[in-house]
Formats: C-alpha cells, structure tokens, sequence
C-alpha cells in the first residue's frame, strides 16, 4: 500500500508506532521497522544524549530499515538538553523525528538542517495547521481517544479527522482508536494517509516490557480508561488501577484547587515500576480506550501483516462489494 506517508518516510505500510515512555526501546523499534512499518524509539526514556546515542546504535545493529525517534518538548523550566539529543539523532543518522508536547519551532531549523523529516503530534485541527506552519513535513492528529494526553478539546477521530484533511496541505496520520485493519481503512477514508498506533504496540512479544503490562491490556475493555488531571489542563487517559482510583478521589476532594504536588505519588517515577517491574499498582500509566479491541499478544509482524491483509479484504471485498451489489440491483 502506497500512501504520502509511505512516501515521506520510505517505509512499506502506512503504520507508524508511536513513542512511549519505557516502552520505545530499540527491540520494539526494530521490530516495526522491520515488518515495514516506522519503528520509533522514545528519546527522553534515554536519561542522556549519550544513551539514546547507543540506543540508536543497537537498533542499526538489529534492522537495516528507517526507524525513527520520539521527541518530546516539556516545559522550559524542566528542559532536557534539546541541542544534545538532536545532535545524537543526527549523527546516528536517523532521517525521521516524532516530535510531541511543546511546539518544537525552535528546533525546527537543526532538524531540518539535518536532513531529517518532522511529523508532529497534534490534538486539534489549528494545532495541526500551527505544525504545517512551522515546516513539519507531517501530523499525527491525535483524538480524544488516545492514550497520553488527549489534549482539552474531547474532540473524537471521527469529526477531527475529516477536519484536518480539510483544513492541512501537508499528510497526516490518525491517532487515537488504533488497533487493526478497521482502523486502518476508517482513518484511511476520514483521508488521514495512515495510523499510529502506541497502546496496540505494547501488547506485541517484542515489546519489552513486563508480561504484567500485555496481559493487563488484554483483560481490559474499552470501559477501563479513566482522564486525570483534567483541573490542571494536563488531562490524561490512563488504565484504571487502585492507584488512579486514589488519585481520581484526591481530585474530588481538592477540586479547582489541585496542584501537581496533590497527587505527586501517583504519577511520578511510575513508568519504571510498571514497564520494567510488572508493578500494574503503581500508579496512572497511559492506556488507549482502544485497550478494548486488544484480544492477543502477536508478534509485531504477525500484528502488522494481519492488518495489511485484513485491510486489503475490507478495500476490496467489503466496501467495492457495495458497490457491485448497487451496480447489479441497478442493471
């Protein structure tokens, strides 16, 4: 399937993985890349520039095909050093950035120079038009149902979708609601160029995380996100847990007058104790509602291959069969 995106980012399926914390590690960057679609390795889960420079090293030692890294721009008072990490993506010779958080105008330039293409992660149609502004090459237009932060407008794929294809010049992938070939076609005929998948990805053999973590995400239905920190405009959808019970009702309790500091044991340093140690209590972790379409562990390309196939079945079984059923009622 040949879509813009394949295009940009020279890949064989319109499937991108998404970055996560604790969870885009070279293996499972590999992994995607190497079942033809875009491996993204999560650069800020790299403590250092010097460590996400030996993470790219290792994933070049394990495919040969693009993969690219995840940015993320926090707020400027807890900055990490932006100049350094760029400086190891392209001296690792990575052709493809997913930038997330913050505006990254201003490491636009160094990105560019470097030969690299910007995809954005937008939550609302002038966020995705501010990101064609500023020279990305491409968006990842994130609905109210992703995982992570959905941004504060509830804006469902179904009506953001077709609002950014009317409104962006340059391609876009669907994020949010990701999982399988329905996916695909839907975010395909909303005229996205492709998907992004996070959640979808974690619940993969290769992903390297706790087996704790792929059977939760398999238990789960599309019932068990809960949004958090909505007070501070930080909202959040994360897997429902004791933990994120206990910090929902601090919110109850604090109301309008919640602070970062209220529920600091809830969200803080919880990645590690989750993703590596199996810990599912530790707190709010990101979670899809799209958990709810998640039945097995495959392989990522077993997952990848399946979706192609599937997708190919839907295009030309199920959606032309409606029109040569019209065509024959009409002769």
């Amino acid at each position: 399937m040949k879509t813009a995106i394949t295009e940009l980012f020279n890949i064989q399926h319109p499937i991108i993985q998404g970055g996560m914390h604790f969870v885009g590690f070279a293996e499972l960057a590999a992994a995607v890349s190497n079942a033809g679609g875009l491996g993204i390795i999560t650069g800020l889960t790299q403590r250092t520039p010097e460590l996400l420079a030996k993470e790219i090293a290792k994933c070049h030692d394990m495919t040969d095909k693009p993969f690219g890294v995840n940015l993320t721009f926090l707020p400027s008072f807890t900055a990490p050093p932006y100049p350094e990490y760029i400086a190891a993506i392209r001296e690792g010779g990575i052709k493809a950035v997913e930038t997330a958080g913050r505006s990254p105008e201003q490491y636009m330039p160094a990105l560019k120079a470097a030969g690299i293409k910007v995809i954005h992660k937008c939550t609302s149609v002038r966020h995705s038009l501010k990101a064609e502004q500023i020279g990305c090459d491409a968006v990842s237009v994130d609905g109210f149902e992703c995982g992570g932060h959905p941004g504060e407008d509830d804006m469902p794929n179904m009506i953001l979708l077709p609002r950014a294809a009317e409104e962006l010049k340059i391609p876009f992938v669907a994020s949010g609601g990701m999982a399988d070939a329905r996916s695909l076609v839907a975010a395909l005929a909303m005229g996205a160029q492709g998907m992004n998948m996070g959640t979808r990805f974690i619940a993969t053999k290769e992903a390297p995380v706790h087996d704790n973590v792929k059977q939760a995400l398999v238990a789960a239905s599309e019932l068990d996100t809960r949004l958090i920190m909505r007070a501070i405009r930080n909202t959040e959808r994360v897997l429902k847990n004791p933990a994120v019970d206990r910090l929902i009702e601090i919110e109850r309790e604090k109301g309008a007058r919640l602070k970062i500091e209220d529920i600091h044991d809830q969200v803080a340093g919880v990645y590690p104790k989750v993703m590596i140690d199996g810990d599912m209590n530790a707190g709010a972790w990101s979670c899809g509602m799209v958990v709810g379409l998640i039945h097995d562990i495959p392989t990522v390309k077993e997952l990848i291959d399946r979706i192609m196939s599937e997708a190919e079945q839907l295009i030309r079984g199920r959606l032309t069969g409606f029109l040569d059923a019209d065509t024959r009622k009409v002769a």
